[in-house]
C-alpha cells in the first residue's frame, strides 16, 4: 500500500516531468537536456542488460537518445515520459541486436579478461564469476520474447505494467513470458 506522502511525491515528480516535456516540445533545449540526463542511467542500464556488452549498449543508448530527441514532439503523455523513453531504449537495443546478428563475430579465448563486477559474500571470486557467466549464458540462450521481459523485470526492476507498456504487450502476456523464461 502506497502511503499518502509517497503518492504526493510521485505526483510532484510526475508534474515536474510533464512540465519539462512540454518545455522540450516547445523547443527548450535545457528542458530536453534535463529529461535526457534524468533518464540516461536507466536507458543505458536497459541497453547494457539487453545487449550483453558495453559496445552495443553504447550504440543502442546513443540511438535511443537521438530517437527521443527526434520524437519528443510525438510524446502524447499516455504514459510517463520515463516509460516512453524506456520503450524507445528497448526498441533501439533490439535494433542493435539485429545489426549485431548480421555482423561477423570474432571468437575470443577463455583467457580474456572479464569486466564483471563481483559482490562481496561467502563465495570466492571465481565462484561468483562462474555463476555470473552461467546466468548470462542462460539469459543469452533464451529467445528475445522471453529474455527481454525477464531482464526488464529482474535486472532493471520494472513492474509488470511498465514492461507491458514498454513492450506493447498485455500485462498477462508479460507475466506469462517471465514465468516461462524463469522455467527455462
Amino acid at each position: 500500500q502506497v502511503e499518502e506522502s509517497d503518492r504526493w511525491s510521485l505526483t510532484i515528480e510526475n508534474s515536474e516531468e510533464l512540465r519539462l516535456v512540454h518545455l522540450a516540445q516547445s523547443g527548450n533545449t535545457d528542458a530536453l537536456e534535463t529529461l535526457l540526463r534524468q533518464n540516461y542511467g536507466k536507458i543505458y542500464s536497459i541497453c547494457r542488460k539487453l545487449a550483453g556488452n558495453d559496445a552495443d549498449a553504447d550504440d543502442a543508448t546513443q540511438e535511443a537518445l537521438l530517437s527521443i530527441v527526434r520524437k519528443i514532439s510525438s510524446f502524447k503523455g499516455e504514459s510517463r515520459f520515463s516509460t516512453w523513453s524506456y520503450r524507445i531504449a528497448t526498441n533501439s537495443c533490439l535494433d542493435e541486436l539485429r545489426k549485431r546478428n548480421r555482423r561477423p563475430q570474432l571468437e575470443f579465448s577463455e583467457n580474456n579478461e572479464s569486466r564483471l563486477s563481483t559482490s562481496k559474500g561467502s563465495q570466492s571470486s571465481e565462484d561468483q564469476i562462474s555463476d555470473r557467466l552461467l546466468i548470462e549464458e542462460s539469459l543469452n540462450a533464451l529467445p528475445d520474447d522471453f529474455r527481454i521481459p525477464l531482464i526488464l523485470r529482474d535486472l532493471t526492476g520494472m513492474n509488470y505494467q511498465e514492461i507491458s507498456t514498454v513492450l506493447a504487450l498485455p500485462e498477462g502476456t508479460v507475466k506469462s513470458r517471465i514465468a516461462r523464461a524463469r522455467e527455462r
